[in-house]
């Protein structure tokens, strides 16, 4: 395929995981204000953070008072999910220059890995399919740039928009993502077990119950997984 093909096919193929963040996007942009963010504050941070999680648990922390080291350690790790993200597609994307990598690495988000990492599973050849992600990851972005300034105009004249449950399409989204990967029993063995240490867990501060949840489903997963190949090599397959 060429460059363009691969960028314009990266680009259609996430806008299921676009519509499902519009929702998210612009009800972000409702609640900066009452979190005492400006409108350009509110742009700036969709601009130059680009997490969606992260931005609204910033915002939660800010309107009750937290400081900065909170706000910074508790973003911190929550994105630490995306270490994960990065080690999956590493092998497929080392050989690129740093040009590449970096734009890259700060466009990725959950939504544009569900999607990326379909297309570098493929077998096919082509040496083009840094330009899927680039065009996954890019129109992911500007969706999240016009939904939040979407968002920042509405709230000032729709009010408690966010009442509306509109989150709901995020909820759906990321189990539209979830699902198609379970595979086998060590992946749905390791997403149970995350989902249930994340609801075991979630009192804990700072969003630590995630990582523990995250690591915990690692765990199974790699081990089940062993177990899985080997009964497959001693049943001759």
């Amino acid at each position: 395929m060429s460059r363009f093909t691969e960028f314009v096919r990266g680009a259609r193929d996430i806008v299921p995981m676009i519509v499902g963040a519009i929702p998210f996007g612009i009800i972000f942009g409702t609640l900066s204000a009452g979190a005492g963010l400006s409108a350009w504050q509110t742009l700036g941070m969709s601009l130059l953070v680009f997490a969606g999680s992260s931005q609204f648990i910033a915002i939660t922390l800010l309107a009750s008072g937290a400081g900065a080291v909170v706000v910074l350690l508790t973003t911190f790790v929550v994105n630490l999910r995306h270490a994960l993200y990065s080690a999956v597609l590493q092998p497929f994307v080392r050989h690129l220059p740093t040009r590449w990598r970096m734009p890259l690495a700060f466009w990725l988000t959950d939504e544009a890995f569900a999607v990326v990492q379909h297309r570098y599973a493929e077998t096919d050849a082509s040496p083009h399919k840094h330009w899927y992600f680039l065009g996954g990851a890019l129109a992911m972005y500007l969706n999240w740039q016009l939904c939040t300034l979407v968002g920042v105009i509405f709230g000032q004249a729709v009010p408690n928009l966010a009442a509306w449950g509109l989150d709901f399409a995020m909820l759906a989204t990321f189990i539209g993502i979830v699902v198609p990967m379970l595979r086998n029993r060590p992946h749905l063995a390791a997403a149970l077990v995350a989902g249930v240490v994340a609801l075991l867990c979630h009192g804990l501060p700072y969003k630590l119950g995630l990582m523990v949840a995250a690591l915990s489903g690692i765990a199974v997963g790699v081990v089940l997984e062993r177990r899985y190949r080997f009964d497959l090599l001693g049943d001759g397959v």
